[in-house]
Order: structure tokens, then sequence, then C-alpha cells
């Protein structure tokens, strides 16, 4: 049996569905992979929580639901101030998982990876704008830096590109990757206009209170970076073409159902070019997806056109995505 130690950045809605898997499939990975996970340290915006023989993550949610913050939790645990960069440093730790939306977590990252600690990310800035910097520099130490959750939630759409499909040269891809997009479009083949479709997602909980980064494009656009530097070689957000949904008119909509076609945000991958904009696609297409459904056609010169669809948002499917990569990561470790 391997004890690896975890320190969790992030106790939102995915860190504590995270931390709910890990609780939950205890016995699953001792016998499956004779892990046995100990999460010493646990950090939100309020503070850092860290206690070197692990923490009681069952209490860690009950105090994070009741009081909506860490620092509340003053019993039995001592808070810290600590900065990311200061924590990755200072804590003993295996595998440093970020789950936050930091976009200045390349920092510590790097700091994590040059003092031996594995990293496991579900974080898209980073990558989309340091790609090269961050798996060079974990390569270099032969340290895992695994980000499955960055795209299509927990469909394993990255480990199919890094790992599965090592003899195929890819041509080009094109997917459909932010579902807050595809709900709003859906909305307005059923009449409404965009302004009232952004409303009614706001008000379910599928779009943020701030919803510029997915109706313009930029969460989409982010993945699809992350994918060309998988399918081709690295680039950051800075070298493609965004263009959201903000200016897709009822008429457009209505226009191309009459054509048995819809509209959704497309990311075009091709060697050295991303471009992410509103598309018409056949409604008999994978890309046609509904609901929180993601898509990708892939296209290689073996096998042809390649279809992986799947969950693209929802915290069990995130969280899927995470710990899988947790228990990736701590396999790879030395002495797993």
């Amino acid at each position: 049996m391997r004890e690896v130690k975890l320190s969790l950045f992030g106790f939102g809605n995915v860190g504590r569905a995270v931390a709910r898997v890990l609780l939950s499939k205890e016995a699953f990975f001792r016998e499956r992979y004779r892990l046995k996970f100990r999460v010493v340290s646990v950090a939100d915006t309020s503070g850092v929580v860290w206690l070197p023989e692990g923490m009681d993550m069952r209490e860690a949610l009950a105090v994070k639901e009741t009081f909506g913050k860490l620092s509340s939790w003053t019993n039995d645990y001592e808070v810290y101030s600590l900065t990311p960069k200061e924590a990755v440093r200072e804590i003993d730790a295996d595998i440093i998982v970020d789950v936050t939306n930091d976009k200045n977590a390349h920092e510590w990252h790097l700091a994590a990876l040059r003092d031996g600690r594995g990293i496991v990310t579900s974080n898209k800035p980073p990558l989309a704008f340091h790609y090269a910097d961050l798996i060079g520099e974990a390569e270099k130490r032969d340290l895992p830096y695994l980000f499955e959750a960055t795209v299509m939630a927990g469909t394993p759409i990255i480990t199919l590109l890094r790992e599965g499909i090592l003899a195929d040269s890819i041509e080009g891809m094109e997917a459909v990757l932010n579902a807050t997009t595809t709900f709003i479009l859906s909305q307005m083949e059923m009449g409404q206009d965009f302004e009232r479709a952004l409303k009614t997602a706001q008000r379910l909980g599928i779009a943020e209170r701030d919803p510029s980064g997915d109706v313009l494009g930029i969460d989409a656009g982010y993945k699809a970076t992350v994918l060309h530097c998988l399918a081709f070689h690295p680039i950051t957000f800075d070298d493609i073409a965004v263009k959201g949904i903000a200016e897709v008119t009822s008429g457009e909509v209505r226009r191309a159902r009459e054509r048995g076609r819809t509209i959704r945000l497309v990311a075009a991958v091709e060697k050295g070019k991303v471009v992410v904009e509103p598309r018409e696609v056949p409604l008999g297409s994978p890309l046609a997806v509904e609901s929180h459904e993601n898509a990708a056609v892939i296209r290689t010169d073996l096998l042809g056109e390649l279809v992986i669809k799947g969950a693209g948002a929802g915290l069990k499917e995130t969280a899927s995505g995470v710990v899988s990569d947790i228990v990736k990561a701590s396999l790879s470790l030395r002495g797993a």
C-alpha cells in the first residue's frame, strides 16, 4: 500500500466534489490501486488549513458548507495566511491539486515542480498561456503534470490525445467545448432572444454572474489552445482567433433550423491555426450537442474520423477527471 500526500488548492464546488470522491471511493482506491490518499492541506481564499498527519475531510466539508470559508475552522486546526507559492514550498506533499481559477497559477505550479511535487489541475489559463514552460519543467524533472479536467470535464480527450493515438498524425479537429453557450443557443431555438436566454441560464446556475468567459468564447478558446498544444505544438491563447455568441441573433438561429442545421460555438483546430466562432452544423452532426454535452471530431491519417462525446460540465464529471489524474499521478511517482 502506497500512501500519497495531497495538497488541495481550491475548495469551492469542484474542490468539494473532489473531496467527496476521495472519501466515498477510499476503499476502491485501496483495493484496486493499493493507494491511500492523505490530504495534508486544503486552501480556499480565506486561508490554508494544514495538518501534516492528515486532515479530517468530512469535517472540512462540514465547515466549508456551514460557514462558507475554511478560516472559520479554528477549534482543532490552525489557519495559515500563506500565498500559494509559499504553501507549495512549505507543505510536504507528493501531489499539488489545483482546482482554482487563479490565472497566475503557473508561477506556483513551476515552484512546486522545482521542489519535486507532481501537479494535477483543472485550471485552464496556466496551460493556455504557459503550456511549454509547465510541460517542459515537468518532463525535465520526470514529474507528472496532468490536466484531464481542463477540457471536457472528465471525458478523457486529454488522455486520448496524450497517450491513446500515438501512431497517428492528427490532421485537425472540430469541437464544441462550452456547455453554457450550447444551453443559450438551445433556448434561442425555442424562441428566446440572446438576453433572455442568458438570464435563464444565470437563473438556473448554468451561466456565471459574469458570463463573459463563456459567451465571448474565452473558455472555449482556452480549451482549444490546450488541444492544439497536445495535437500539434505549443501555442498560447494570444495566438488564436475567438468570437463568441453575443452577436448571434434569433433570426440566424431560426433560419439555420429551417435549413436543418443548428448553430453551436465550434472550435476548429488545425496545425498552427485555432478559430473559435459560432458555426452552423447539420442536425445529424456529432457537434449538434445538447444540454451539458461536449463533443470533438478528430481527423487522423490512420483512424480517419474519430468522435469523442460526453459530459463537458458538472461537478461529479469534473471530479472524475481530477481524481483520475490523482490516481495516475500517484502511480507514476517513484516507488508506486
